[in-house]
């Protein structure tokens, strides 16, 4: 996969996120904040802010998710992204995109990257968060920009539950943990792996990981207890896309989503919460994906199936304290 090497775009690569045969995500590297008081110097104003994302990406997917639960809409602009058929990183879905706060008419994400680091050497991912006062990159850390969206906008915006409250913090990052190593990391292991021995560790790591959400969501509405947290949104995003997508595209084929009761009727509790079916285009994604310039390497054909109505009555609200 290309990247910037010193603001300019090379087509090798030397940033892998493999070594050993193994996956390995590398950290994000611009790490900023927004915050409500701006002592950060990027301080919460409507339409300041652009958020660059992508129905390809389920990092970027959380960014998109937050922006619909927390009612930002209004105040942040969103901008769509898809892998550009030239080889160079991620396009702008609807064509040459003008920049906000500059006079630059650009084609690709990495352009917006050179502009606000101009002699950057980085792996160009989304989500991205632009600051057009300042012409800067705030991050591109998608689980920092959920918690800015969480809590510093609150001022501005509608209200809206917290989704990362004091009380539950500690079972959270817990929770938050496992879906990082045993999830996120599980399937993109299970599915980018570049050797046999690789492969089984990861997607034997995955099923356990779920088999232990499985147990866990018997006991309890949503993963922090009975109402939804940041975790619960976490997760989502591998969710949805496990049957369509990783089945098959990952190798994550030794059971379905829909193979366990508790995780499949917990996914169809997350997708009709008010907003989420508009961010939760599984075509889309799929369409990505598969497509010849996708992160699996796929032939552009995209798969038709499986069939899965999530709008169907799921059995969530059988708990006692169900929210």
């Amino acid at each position: 996969m290309g990247h910037l090497l010193d603001g300019a775009w090379s087509f090798e690569d030397h940033l892998s996120e493999t070594a050993t045969g193994k996956y390995i995500k590398k950290p994000s590297q611009f790490r900023n904040a927004i915050t409500a008081d701006g002592s950060s110097g990027h301080p919460a104003e409507a339409g300041r802010y652009v958020l660059y994302s992508s129905i390809a990406c389920p990092w970027a997917h959380r960014t998109a998710l937050y922006r619909v639960i927390k009612k930002l809409e209004d105040i942040i602009p969103l901008v769509n992204t898809e892998q550009s058929p030239a080889e160079q990183g991620w396009a702008f879905v609807d064509g040459a995109h003008n920049v906000p706060g500059t006079d630059q008419t650009v084609n690709f994400l990495h352009a917006i990257y050179a502009l606000g680091e101009p002699d950057c050497t980085t792996r160009v991912t989304v989500p991205l968060l632009w600051d057009s006062k300042t012409c800067t990159i705030v991050s591109n850390e998608s689980s920092e920009i959920i918690r800015m969206f969480n809590t510093e906008f609150a001022a501005i915006a509608e209200p809206t539950p917290d989704y990362y409250p004091d009380p539950l913090r500690d079972q959270i990052e817990v929770m938050n943990k496992k879906i990082l190593d045993g999830i996120n990391n599980g399937v993109n292991g299970s599915g980018r792996s570049k050797t046999q021995d690789a492969y089984e560790e990861s997607i034997e790591l995955l099923f356990t990981t779920l088999d232990e959400m499985e147990d866990h969501l018997s006991q309890q509405r949503y993963l922090c207890g009975d109402t939804q947290t940041e975790a619960d949104w976490r997760l989502y995003p591998n969710l949805i896309r496990f049957d369509p997508i990783y089945y098959v595209g990952y190798k994550c084929n030794l059971r379905h989503l829909e193979d366990y009761p508790n995780l499949s009727n917990y996914l169809r509790d997350l997708y009709q919460t008010p907003g989420i079916e508009s961010v939760s285009d599984i075509y889309s994604m799929k369409r990505q994906v598969f497509s010849a310039n996708g992160p699996i390497g796929a032939n552009g054909v995209v798969p038709l199936g499986p069939v899965v109505d999530l709008t169907r009555p799921h059995d969530r609200d059988r708990f006692a304290h169900a929210a």
